[in-house]
């Protein structure tokens, strides 16, 4: 045997075991002098196998002459010039045909190689992944995969009988990036990557990690999927004002897709995103909230991780319907004037084999050293944020879900855990970083980037961090030295609030300076004030039964609790539910407790919700100056005897309201506050009011200021306080 013999053989048997990452330099067709080309093929199912050309016109025998399964002929130049079919029958007599992915050359350029390994592919889901193609009219898919670290890959499915290495990929001029065209590969096919690891040389079978689509679990495999929505209306535009997001109403309400309500067909385990758009969207409209925010619609394995355990960051769950469905309903919620905010998660990943963990065999998106690389509380893989790779695939992601499918906005959970590499470790579990601190500063850095990248492509898009340290400067501009976020979650305010409001009334004044202590670091970042679903879960229990007392008092505190978060600087989050006063915590298999609106307490307490935010819409005060503190002014937060609290907010004309907080179930009359002018202030909303279930103590008449200096303000009023509520006042010329 020659040397070009032996090489070939070898090649051969590289093949055949899975273990060879240029199969074209064997399959496909091959010059073998003067106007004649050799064609092999790969066919391990072939019994017999012959060559057609596109007519079905029989153009030449194969014969096995080097493997049993590797079949070969020699034909004329003008027979291998144009796409030809490979034909094979098995032992049954059963007969495919299929042309030649080798005929295909690698269409995924140096350029996108080079950006995509320094970082910088911000539209990397058109490179990688299953794309829908026509290739001299040939139609078909292509397949594109990051694995550096792997022997060999094969993409499989259906079309394969599942066999790997029976489409073996090319690995794009050693690059570590993998590509196939397979012809006749259609919209729908359910897929997945054999991956052959370098290390210990096992195979595995992996979804594709930036799939458009995948099935519904427990089956994990991905599915070709062509993005092709119909747009009917644009985005939300925040920029609405000189400060844009920032002065404008945003009032958040934040949904489980499967249990906010269960579907109407029996059929289905979880509601689709049309049923529900004809449910929740008029909703909400009716409800008066600005955006609706979901709890992660990336797809995820395990129901009870309500999404938080991302595997597929390019594909909604299957759990609630098809890619186009979410679009679809993201377009009805624009029509209706409503934004809509996607959770996003780039702290970590599950440890599920067919995804992410160990895609190549190796620690290719996390860290080997479980010091970095394994998160304790949730048992997933932190990402490695120092690898450009991975930090382009994250940033895609988020970028992906803003431009395709048209969220107004991404929050990305746990930012904490991404921060601090200490979190949640004790001493000698976590490394310090190369200055000695516990900083994260990968983790920063690609905060930041991500962040600029967005605002830049997206300037409306509002990106917000759930991040419950003391950090300082996360919703600052990068140029600044923050990490770039428009909003943060103000953790500390919700604690606080909830802590206060469960207290009984008469132990509340001596926890009276928590409420007001919640206003001194308002407006050192931009927040968003959050009653989420992470505080009605778990044995924490729903937010009316944090509340003390009997039931009358139990949602008077809530209606009052609630006014508080509308009356404070900063931006507004319900969760589902809340709204209801559901008396059960939530959980994901149960839809929310509709049933309650029966009882008078549950529909009023829904109803003022709507009015708060229609009046928060409405009156400029109440969010204009949300990160200004020119727009807030303290009247009293002294009187901890009675428990009272009050104070104004103010737009930039000057103009104001006054709220007014009574903490417990004792009405206090011809109660006087200072004022900053003369008028007459009339009461435009009290939470007590008999339409919201409150006892109606009302202030039925305007109340006149007075010349008697009070509060350091040179007029006061005096007004009837009811239990247990809010009033505001609107000062009202005569």
């Amino acid at each position: 045997m020659g040397e070009y013999e032996k090489n070939l053989s070898e090649l051969a048997l590289r093949v055949i075991e899975f273990n060879e990452s240029h199969p074209e330099k064997l399959l496909g067709p091959h010059p073998v002098g003067s106007g004649s080309y050799i064609i092999r093929s790969y066919l391990p199912r072939a019994k017999e196998a012959w060559i057609e050309n596109a007519d079905g016109k029989i153009v030449r025998k194969m014969e096995s002459t080097i493997n049993d399964p590797l079949f070969e002929c020699t034909v004329d130049y003008e027979d291998a010039s144009s796409p030809y079919l490979l034909c094979f029958s098995d032992s049954s007599g059963y007969v495919e045909r299929r042309y030649d992915p080798y005929f295909f050359k690698s269409k995924t350029g140096d350029f996108e190689i080079y950006l995509f390994k320094k970082g910088e592919l911000q539209e990397a889901y058109d490179t990688f992944g299953a794309h829908k193609e026509s290739r001299d009219g040939i139609k078909g898919t292509r397949f594109t995969v990051w694995a550096p670290n792997a022997v060999s890959v094969s993409v499989i499915g259906n079309f394969n009988h599942w066999m790997h290495g029976a489409h073996p990929m090319t690995n794009i001029r050693n690059s570590g990036v993998w590509e196939i065209f397979v012809p006749g590969v259609r919209e729908g096919e359910v897929y997945k990557y054999a991956i052959k690891s370098s290390l210990d040389f096992s195979v595995r079978e992996k979804t594709d990690p930036f799939a458009f689509r995948t099935e519904l679990r427990p089956n994990t495999g991905s599915i070709v999927t062509t993005l092709d929505y119909k747009w009917k209306n644009k985005k939300i535009s925040t920029k609405k004002t000189n400060d844009g997001k920032y002065s404008v109403p945003i009032s958040i309400y934040e949904v489980h897709a499967g249990s906010w309500r269960k579907s109407s067909d029996s059929s289905r385990i979880f509601p689709d995103f049309r049923e529900l758009a004809d449910t929740l969207i008029p909703y909400v409209k009716e409800m008066g909230f600005t955006h609706i925010e979901f709890l992660p619609l990336m797809e995820h394995p395990f129901d009870g991780s309500w999404g938080y355990q991302t595997v597929n960051y390019y594909s909604p769950t299957s759990r609630y319907g098809k890619p186009e469905d979410l679009m679809f309903f993201i377009d009805r919620c624009h029509q209706e004037g409503i934004g809509v905010i996607l959770d996003w998660v780039p702290a970590h990943f599950p440890d599920d084999d067919y995804g992410l963990s160990l895609f190549d065999g190796t620690h290719l998106f996390d860290h080997a050293d479980p010091r970095l690389g394994f998160h304790p509380d949730w048992g997933t893989r932190i990402f490695n944020y120092a690898r450009n790779e991975v930090r382009n695939f994250l940033i895609s992601s988020a970028i992906f879900w803003l431009e395709k499918y048209h969220a107004d906005g991404i929050r990305i959970d746990a930012v904490s855990s991404m921060l601090y590499l200490d979190y949640s470790r004790k001493e000698g579990e976590w490394i310090p970083n190369r200055y000695g601190g516990r900083e994260n500063l990968d983790a920063i850095e690609f905060l930041k980037n991500l962040n600029d990248v967005i605002h830049t492509r997206d300037p409306d898009a509002i990106t917000i961090a759930e991040e419950s340290t003391a950090w300082g400067g996360v919703s600052k501009p990068t140029s600044e030295g923050g990490l770039g976020f428009d909003f943060k979650w103000n953790m500390g305010w919700m604690h606080d609030t909830l802590y206060y409001f469960s207290k009984d009334p008469i132990y509340r004044k001596y926890e009276h300076g928590i409420l007001p202590f919640t206003i001194w670091y308002a407006f050192s970042e931009h927040y968003i004030l959050p009653f989420s679903h992470d505080e009605v879960v778990h044995m924490k229990g729903s937010l009316l039964n944090k509340m003390p007392g009997d039931q009358w008092q139990k949602f008077a505190n809530l209606r009052a609790c609630i006014g508080f978060m509308y009356a404070s600087p900063g931006k507004k989050l319900l969760f589902m539910g809340s709204e209801l006063g559901q008396e059960h915590e939530w959980s994901e298999s149960q839809e929310l407790q509709w049933n309650s609106l029966s009882n008078a307490f549950n529909s009023d307490l829904k109803r003022m919700v709507s009015d708060l935010n229609s009046l928060y819409i409405k009156e400029s005060s109440m969010h204009e100056l949300d990160n200004d503190p020119s727009g807030f002014r303290w009247i009293d937060f002294n009187d901890s005897s009675q428990s009272v609290l009050s104070f104004i907010r103010l737009d930039r004309k000057g103009n104001g309201l006054i709220f007014v907080f009574n903490l417990t179930p004792i009405p206090r009359y011809k109660y006087a506050i200072g004022v900053p002018d003369t008028g007459y202030y009339e009461e435009i909303f009290n939470t007590d009011s008999s339409e919201y279930g409150g006892s109606n103590v009302r202030n039925k008449h305007a109340a006149v200021a007075t010349e008697h200096p009070m509060h350091g303000m040179e007029h006061s009023i005096e007004i009837t306080l009811p239990p247990l509520s809010m009033i505001i006042l609107w000062r009202k010329l005569r």
